[in-house]
């Protein structure tokens, strides 16, 4: 027998989570709209942590988790449930020692699937991905965020055409902008059911800080390093924008090397193999070799700047020495 809490995760805070500023107003807005009733769509480009954020916010509700990543394949029954195996049930009769009777009485067995489990107990959603599945199959969602009512097929085992949706159910859908590949458009009837949050890059503070807490590498490295990404996103000259994860690449990539950021060749080849497999998806030679152009500029630019900045604080301390009082006794 399938047990169907299987499907069930306990929300636990990550050790390694950063909340600054911009994540907590993130977070209470949300929170916010949780207790009004309503579900919560993060929508944004790949990088902005809409997952993460999700999984954080679940850990604050509070109540088990059930996840469902969207899929092109999917249909409403994998959502709902189905009928998987049956169930054979054997009787063997010998009250007349001389005759033999059996009988066999085999059915289809039902299984509820996440959402049904979700909506049934109670527990929050996170549907990732939510429009990489097919308008069709979600439609399911409708009356569960709008009537509280889900709306169940008439093969399922007790027979009843409706699950009233526990109050404390709740759900937050995730998203990546319709012009990505895979992706469909969602129904007007769906996200109007449901508040939408469109998230940006981070703040500098926000990358610097979940660059650092995922990679181990000192703070001063960490901002170099996040300075060259920011200038590459920032150029609008990218097919697709560099984001944090390309910064928490070539920060472990160093943590791991022992390396630091330099004007050596290996750092400049780390950094725009790096950069050029982040921003350029096509694979178009002209568009990897534009990239790597500009991020030798950016490395180039940033760690000038970065030795300008130090001589300048030498330049003051050694300052500030000479001057200094002398104390005669």
């Amino acid at each position: 027998m399938i047990n169907e809490m299987t499907t069930v995760l306990e929300p636990t805070a990550m050790s390694d989570f950063v909340e600054t500023k911009y994540i907590k107003d993130i977070t209470h807005r949300a929170l916010s709209y949780f207790e009004a009733g309503f579900p919560v769509h993060f929508r944004g480009v790949s990088g902005t942590g809409k997952t993460t954020l999700a999984m954080h916010i679940a850990s604050k509700i509070g109540r088990p988790v059930v996840i469902i990543h969207g899929d092109e394949e999917f249909t409403t029954s994998d959502l709902v449930g189905g009928e998987y195996g049956y169930r054979i049930r054997k009787v063997v009769d010998r009250f007349i020692s001389s005759v033999l009777k059996t009988e066999e009485d085999m059915v289809k067995r039902w299984v509820d699937n996440r959402l049904t489990v979700a909506c049934k107990y109670g527990f929050t959603l996170i549907y990732d991905e939510f429009t990489r599945s097919r308008p069709e199959a979600n439609n399911i969602l409708l009356s569960i965020l709008q009537e509280k009512m889900m709306d169940l097929p008439v093969g399922r085992g007790n027979g009843e055409p409706y699950l009233k949706v526990d109050p404390n159910f709740s759900a937050i859908f995730t998203s990546n902008p319709e012009e990505y590949a895979g992706v469909h458009r969602s129904q007007d009837a769906l996200r109007d059911r449901m508040i939408t949050m469109d998230l940006d890059h981070f703040d500098y503070d926000t990358e610097a800080a979940i660059t650092q807490a995922k990679s181990q590498l000192s703070r001063a490295h960490v901002e170099t390093v996040v300075s060259i990404v920011r200038g590459l996103r920032e150029s609008g000259k990218c097919e697709f924008s560099p984001t944090v994860r390309g910064c928490i690449m070539i920060a472990k990539t160093l943590k791991v090397l022992r390396m630091t950021p330099s004007k050596s060749v290996r750092f400049m080849q780390l950094c725009q193999d790096i950069l050029a497999s982040e921003t350029s998806r096509v694979g178009s030679k002209t568009n990897q070799n534009r990239v790597k152009e500009l991020v030798r500029e950016l490395v180039e630019q940033e760690l000038d700047k970065k030795t300008a900045a130090n001589r300048i604080r030498k330049n003051l301390k050694s300052r500030s020495r000479n001057n200094s009082p002398v104390l005669q006794v």
